[in-house]
């Protein structure tokens, strides 16, 4: 595989400067009462993309506790987000010396002015780069090819199953080994993979972490199903700060029973460093 360094790169925008970061800005209306208008560019199919909207969460609690970073945050999908005006309610539940909890729900008001829960989350904040170096660890890398020897949407004659606006924003390579679903002959093995960046060439941090975890397309393609796989329960840990550089995203599901089925993401930096792990469990539409 070859070294991050080594991979061409868009013009890279600045942390701060990017769309991801005014998509998710939240402005404090009171203490723990944060508003935000919730953009249609994260969409997926008719609705907000559910990495997307944990990292406006993120954003929020970050500003509520007394911690930077979130160490891990876990979260239940109530109803599908719209884009347009949403509150963001935070709640510091405890703080401590090096870890911090607090919880948010996002809500949006239907037709008739009532409010309507559409995520509520739990979380653990702490400092990253107060962490020990002390790493012991059986995992590895994702074998992957090299950049250019992998696809986006961009590459396809015709447009992607499933895609949306949420596609202009990233930069995604997939697998090769992982695409099959896209060419109508699905491998079965419920695997996806993909160099992941923000298509703005932005560095990544925790925040954006929560997003990568919930961005490639969801291996119910690989298995021979298609259509929206809606999020119910999405728990991620964010072990490192993220090295400059694209990021490799392993997800894979073993069991589909029921109707749902759970993916397990793994995500490393350019220095191989595993700086996030996420579960999820989602609804599939069968038949």
């Amino acid at each position: 595989m070859p070294e991050a360094a080594s991979v061409p790169s868009p013009p890279r925008a600045a942390i701060g400067d990017s769309e991801f970061d005014r998509d998710t800005v939240v402005t404090r209306r009171e203490p723990g009462v944060y508003d935000i208008d919730l953009s249609a560019g994260w969409t997926i199919i008719n609705a907000v993309n559910g990495g997307y909207l944990l990292a406006v969460l993120g954003r929020a609690l970050a500003d509520t506790l007394p911690h930077p970073d979130p160490f891990t945050i876990s979260a239940h999908y109530l109803t599908a987000s719209q884009p347009g005006p949403a509150v963001v309610r935070t709640e510091t539940v405890r703080t401590g010396r090096t870890l911090s909890t607090g919880q948010a729900s996002l809500l949006q008001y239907d037709d008739e002015g009532n409010e309507v829960e559409r995520i509520r989350v739990l979380a653990s904040y702490g400092d990253l780069a107060a962490l020990p170096d002390d790493v012991r660890t059986t995992a590895a890398p994702p074998a992957m090819p090299p950049m250019e020897q992998c696809f986006g949407p961009d590459d396809s004659p015709a447009p992607v199953p499933g895609s949306s606006a949420i596609t202009d924003r990233l930069m995604l390579k997939l697998d090769p080994a992982t695409l099959g679903w896209a060419l109508g002959a699905p491998s079965g093995k419920g695997e996806m993979r993909a160099w992941f960046g923000l298509a703005d060439g932005r560095d990544a941090d925790p925040l954006s972490l929560l997003l990568a975890v919930d961005a490639l397309p969801p291996t119910a393609f690989e298995i021979g199903l298609s259509g929206w796989v809606p999020t119910v329960e999405l728990t991620v840990h964010v072990r490192h700060r993220p090295a400059p550089g694209p990021l490799r995203v392993s997800i894979t599901t073993r069991n589909l029973a029921g109707g749902f089925l759970e993916e397990d993401a793994e995500v490393w930096d350019s220095a191989d460093r595993l700086v996030a792990q996420s579960r999820q469990l989602a609804r599939v539409r069968l038949g």
